[in-house]
């Protein structure tokens, strides 16, 4: 089964201690969560995964932002998530694979005015593994999407975070019922 990795908003802004608006930031620190996108995103070459990698962020002088949204408000208050700012680089720690897909989104889904639909597509992907950082938000969101696009979803536990553990384990009761949620070391050891 053709498959993608989706990698989404490991950057600082969000996951970083140095990042405008990383209340996720101590939950993916003690979770080790970029130790473990980084050892999915070196087993995507061997397993024939597309490695995607997404990152949220709004045009210089935030003229596609929100003005509504409270959630992005927050955003453009602290000057965080503006494109071709430090805020919007990866985290510095996260090793990207050279041929993977780098995609820019708008708003919290991945698939949200992006160009992520035509790049399945046109890789014949069926299954999306995804993993990222907030799982209440960015993770939940895509895998809503994933799912109502008629994707196989499966959500890596150990590669996402929230703010809190119990937000974390609140969303992924609730993505159950719409992917499989599995360990990274199941999918690497078992990558068919």
């Amino acid at each position: 089964m053709k498959t993608a990795l989706l990698a989404i908003d490991y950057q600082i802004d969000i996951m970083h201690p140095d990042g405008k608006v990383a209340r996720s930031a101590p939950q993916a620190q003690e979770r080790g969560v970029i130790a473990v996108a980084n050892r999915l995103l070196a087993h995507a070459s061997v397993a024939d995964w597309l490695p995607i990698l997404v990152r949220v962020g709004f045009q210089p002088g935030y003229g596609d932002h929100p003005a509504h949204s409270p959630f992005f408000g927050r955003a453009r208050s602290a000057g965080a998530l503006e494109l071709g700012t430090r805020g919007t680089d990866f985290h510095p720690d996260l090793v990207i694979p050279p041929h993977a897909i780098i995609i820019d989104k708008p708003r919290i889904s991945a698939f949200y005015s992006t160009r992520l639909e035509a790049v399945l597509r046109a890789n014949g992907i069926e299954r999306l593994i995804v993993a990222g950082v907030s799982t209440a938000w960015t993770v939940q969101s895509t895998v809503r999407e994933a799912h109502d696009r008629d994707y196989r979803v499966v959500v890596v536990e150990d590669a996402c975070a929230a703010a809190t553990q119990e937000e974390h384990q609140s969303s992924l009761s609730l993505l159950g019922a719409l992917a499989e949620i599995r360990q990274s070391h199941e999918l690497i050891g078992n990558a068919q």
